[in-house]
């Protein structure tokens, strides 16, 4: 498990430039294996006919000539204790290893109310249950984190809901499953609507306070070890596309994450403001707030994988995964060209630099 607490460092305007100018964001790309088929929406077939796991895997083999370092898959449908030697058999032959196992709580029907917040405690038993065996695994293989996206955990009508006892129960089923498989961090996905009328963490804040109040219910002795340690057991995955459904600022709500010591994982693609959840390719919506959110990765020296989560049902996924791959690489470059010294200055001195930030962005990035 890798410490996080290199992601809060607060350095003085000197050591800042320094750190800008010094340091490159080398992306580690992973992509997810859900979206090598993708299949039909709410209003129309799929486009796409669909892959086996093994088919998607020997796509998957040929990308490591494009960047691809891992893989991301859910459990127990896309990976699970039947089909693990796929996985193996592809780290042993492309080096693409499992980096990412989030958790399958938002299809089945019987988390229609909710996983791990369910009221049900059978139906919480058994998401538990899907947690725990999915961390077991990503032990087993070495995955650097496990993610829980709690896409139905949420509430439909303000009035009714008892906010308290949902969230407690996301929490303590949570702190039971870390406590139960110790020495694998959990990555929480935040998300405002979808499928969930409204999700039960809806802003990057709120997924803050979670993995706070979580942290603090651990009672296994590794955990508390690790605790004390400073590392992190319970970080968040924020998805671009999540933030700015949100209407959440992308630089602002990345650098939240890293100033708590908490961005396990992020996923990138696109999104127009608010809106349904579109999965676009990176920077084809809003490249302002893309820059924004890569700058603030490249200010806290950002080191772990960057997903590419994305819904091609228009082109080949071998062709949209490059792309995403080049456009992040490419604009990372043109981060790293900026002066940074004029625009530290322009942020300690505003009234001095009226103009300034605009000419820097108009003439580097635009």
């Amino acid at each position: 498990m890798r410490n996080l607490q290199y992601q809060s460092i607060h350095r003085d305007p000197e050591q800042l430039i320094a750190h800008l100018e010094q340091f490159t964001l080398q992306p580690k790309f992973s992509v997810g294996i859900w979206y090598f088929s993708p299949g039909g929406g709410r209003f129309h077939d799929r486009f796409i006919p669909n892959l086996s796991i093994e088919e998607r895997i020997n796509i998957l083999a040929e990308m490591k000539n494009i960047g691809v370092k891992g893989v991301e898959a859910h459990y127990p449908n896309e990976i699970n204790e039947d089909n693990l030697h796929l996985y193996r058999n592809l780290q042993k032959e492309t080096g693409i290893r499992v980096v990412g196992i989030p958790f399958a709580h938002f299809f089945d029907k019987q988390f229609e109310f909710g996983a791990l917040s369910n009221p049900n405690p059978e139906i919480r038993k058994n998401a538990i249950d899907i947690a725990a065996n999915g961390m077991e695994l990503a032990l087993e293989i070495g995955a650097d984190n496990v993610i829980s996206w709690p896409g139905m955990d949420g509430y439909t009508y303000d009035i009714g809901t008892i906010y308290p006892w949902m969230w407690k129960y996301y929490d303590d089923s949570m702190a039971e499953i870390i406590d139960r498989v110790p020495n694998m961090r959990v990555a929480m996905e935040p998300k405002p609507y979808e499928p969930a009328i409204n999700n039960i963490f809806r802003t990057t804040a709120e997924g803050i306070l979670a993995a706070e109040r979580i942290e603090a219910k651990l009672t296994n002795p590794t955990n508390l070890a690790l605790l004390e340690k400073g590392y992190t057991l319970f970080g968040l995955n924020p998805e671009f596309g999540h933030v700015r459904m949100g209407y959440e600022s992308a630089g602002a709500a990345y650098s939240l994450v890293g100033m708590h010591e908490r961005l396990a994982h992020v996923h990138l693609n696109s999104q127009p403001l608010g809106n349904y959840d579109q999965d676009l390719n990176v920077g084809v919506v809003g490249i302002q707030q893309t820059y924004a959110m890569l700058f603030s990765l490249k200010m806290m020296g950002y080191q772990e994988f960057m997903g590419i989560d994305i819904n091609p049902e228009h082109m080949p996924v071998e062709v949209a995964v490059e792309i995403n791959i080049e456009i992040v690489k490419k604009l990372s470059d043109k981060l790293d060209n900026l002066p940074h010294d004029e625009i530290v200055e322009a942020y300690l001195h505003p009234e001095n630099h009226r103009g300034s930030l605009e000419k820097i962005l108009m003439n580097h990035l635009y």
